[in-house]
């Protein structure tokens, strides 16, 4: 019975409510007028106490690290990490979140939370995607700064501290990202011109040169995040969209270069359905916060082509103007009209 007992404490159950956004109060009594007055007087961070309810005082980091299926090497990522931390000036939590693995990756994070004072537990009875991990992760976060990184050994966490202490000296910074250098993920050949192509395309959105886009490991400020949280997708682009979030809003990141190592385990990217996934975020993400730089440009260009098309009609067939002319002309006219309806509902959105 002791025993059920404290492994029952070690594990830390979600209390999921319907409809919940992000940043929003912890409280699941806080509803109706009470949540609407809080919501009116701190619309993007949350007040929250020096000491959580157990007493304890607040973490200055939280380090969000999903698992799936990582049992065979997830102790030797928290050895590094926690080595790392404990040899820093900051308080932290290493939050690891279970998602749903199929092997003894929770019987491992259950077994070491009994050595590590540090780490706490989240298990997932659904697998929910890193995305989902790493949004629910944040908002159960109790430090200020709010890490993210994988559990395959891939990334150098032990630079975490570094991370951190750069949003702690500089407050221009709201996010530092660990910018790899080489690429070590499966299908080589493919990925690396995709993401290149892809991140032409963020850097063109934010109107800002992007080293890295999707990289593993970052650190920003929570109460910054908050409000961005529900953008985020359940797989792997969510670190795409945390970046395309905070730039197009005027957050800086700042870029530190970082080695990239060969995974452990088997990775759980699917190159064809995750690409189309996180092609399609990204245009998401322009259409989100700027439908006026994807739907002006070919509107305006099928107008033009349009006109002088029906111009060339006219000088070889006087007073004729062919389907194909009135078609170009329309559909630029009606594209025009949807990114200026676009535009008029991203302005007049209350929040981000």
């Amino acid at each position: 019975m002791n025993e059920h007992r404290e492994t029952s404490a070690l594990t830390e159950r979600i209390p999921v409510r319907t409809g919940e956004l992000a940043g929003g109060s912890d409280d699941p009594g806080e509803t109706g007028t009470v949540a609407a007055r809080r919501a009116d007087e701190t619309p993007e961070t949350e007040t929250r106490s020096a000491v959580l309810a157990d007493g304890s005082p607040r973490p200055y980091v939280t380090i969000v690290l999903p698992c799936f299926n990582e049992g065979a090497h997830v102790l030797k990522e928290i050895d590094r990490i926690t080595a790392a931390m404990n040899s820093s000036e900051f308080t932290y939590e290493l939050l690891c979140i279970d998602d749903a693995s199929t092997d003894d990756t929770l019987a491992v994070l259950q077994d070491a939370a009994t050595r590590y004072a540090n780490l706490r537990i989240m298990p997932f009875r659904r697998n929910g995607g890193s995305g989902t991990a790493r949004r629910i992760g944040t908002q159960q976060a109790h430090g200020e700064i709010v890490v993210w990184t994988d559990a395959d050994m891939t990334y150098e966490n032990e630079r975490i501290p570094e991370l951190v202490r750069i949003l702690r000296d500089d407050a221009s910074y709201d996010q530092v990202v660990g910018a790899r250098t080489t690429e070590e993920g499966t299908h080589k050949w493919a990925r690396v011109p995709a993401k290149w192509f892809i991140r032409k395309v963020a850097e063109w959105l934010t109107k800002t040169k992007i080293p890295d886009l999707n990289s593993g490991l970052r650190a920003f400020r929570r109460d910054v995040s908050l409000p961005y949280l529900r953008l985020l997708p359940a797989g792997f682009s969510c670190v795409t969209t945390i970046t395309i979030a905070f730039l197009s809003n005027q957050h800086d990141i700042r870029y530190v270069e970082t080695s990239y190592a060969k995974r452990a385990g088997v990775s759980k990217f699917h190159f064809v359905n995750d690409a189309y996934r996180y092609i399609l975020q990204v245009l998401r993400m322009v259409m989100y916060f700027d439908p006026l730089k994807v739907l002006m440009p070919p509107a305006l260009w099928m107008i033009v082509l349009g006109f002088v098309k029906g111009v060339v009609d006219m000088v070889r067939h006087p007073f004729y103007f062919p389907a194909s002319t009135v078609l170009l002309i329309v559909s630029g006219i009606m594209i025009a009209s949807l990114a200026l309806l676009s535009d008029l509902v991203v302005r007049s959105r209350d929040g981000v």
